[in-house]
């Protein structure tokens, strides 16, 4: 099966689980809503990459472009619209896009920012100073991941911030359960990702030609282990 077959089937099933089945609990995993101790733990770890995603943009964000790839409820556009950024949020759910327009006005930033429901690759989106992708390419397999990057990349002039799920005995554990125990209802399998690897296709990776690897980050809190990786222009 080709890279473009491999993204787009499971660009579908994402589509499918965020919009349909897990738009609620993602709603309240974001929010400020009371959870159970596993559920904390998972938004504790989502603040601490939320935050160190944002340690990696400029702090004056004024004129500056930025895509929030996967943008979900749009915590995170919020967040860089605050520094002066203009923000593009693409998410594949319809429902999270109306959710985030909402909380983006209710705080003042509606302005600033724009969001979509769609394929966050589009090349319709045009170009950008800064991408974020905070959990946004965990469901992909490595090769359709930096297939992905190099996709933004070529529309993207400073730098890309993102984040895959590393690889732990836990995570190839569950993700060999997925393949053999499907299940309509279940979200799509986490990838493990072995990141020294990953960093090594991205450096080799001929659509990245012209970029670096810089800053990186783990975050493990509870059942929430994500590593956070740094492309920049050189």
């Amino acid at each position: 099966m080709s890279d473009v077959a491999t993204y787009e089937t499971r660009r579908g099933e994402i589509e499918s689980y965020f919009d349909r089945t897990a738009a609620d609990a993602w709603k309240k995993l974001t929010s400020d809503a009371p959870l159970g101790r596993i559920r904390s733990s998972v938004r504790a770890g989502r603040e601490e990459m939320r935050a160190f995603l944002l340690s990696l943009m400029p702090a004056d964000l004024t004129g500056a472009r930025v895509l929030d790839a996967g943008c979900g409820t749009g915590a995170l556009s919020i967040a860089l619209a605050a520094r002066g950024a203009t923000v593009v949020g693409i998410d594949l759910s319809p429902t999270l896009i109306a959710h985030a327009a909402d909380l983006a006005g209710a705080a003042g930033f509606g302005h600033a920012t724009r969001f979509e429901a769609g394929d966050m690759l589009a090349s319709s989106h045009g170009r950008f100073d800064h991408v974020v992708l905070m959990d946004s390419l965990i469901h992909y397999e490595p090769a359709d991941a930096a297939a992905a990057l190099a996709t933004l990349a070529a529309r993207t002039d400073r730098s890309i911030a993102f984040t895959v799920a590393p690889k732990t005995p836990m995570l190839t554990v569950m993700h060999r359960a997925g393949r053999l125990f499907p299940r309509a209802d279940r979200a799509p399998a986490i990838v493990p990702v072995a990141t020294d690897r990953f960093g090594d296709r991205l450096e080799s990776h001929p659509g990245l030609a012209g970029w670096r690897t810089e800053r990186e980050c783990r975050v493990t809190s509870g059942f929430y282990k994500s590593h956070g990786m740094e492309l920049v222009r050189s």
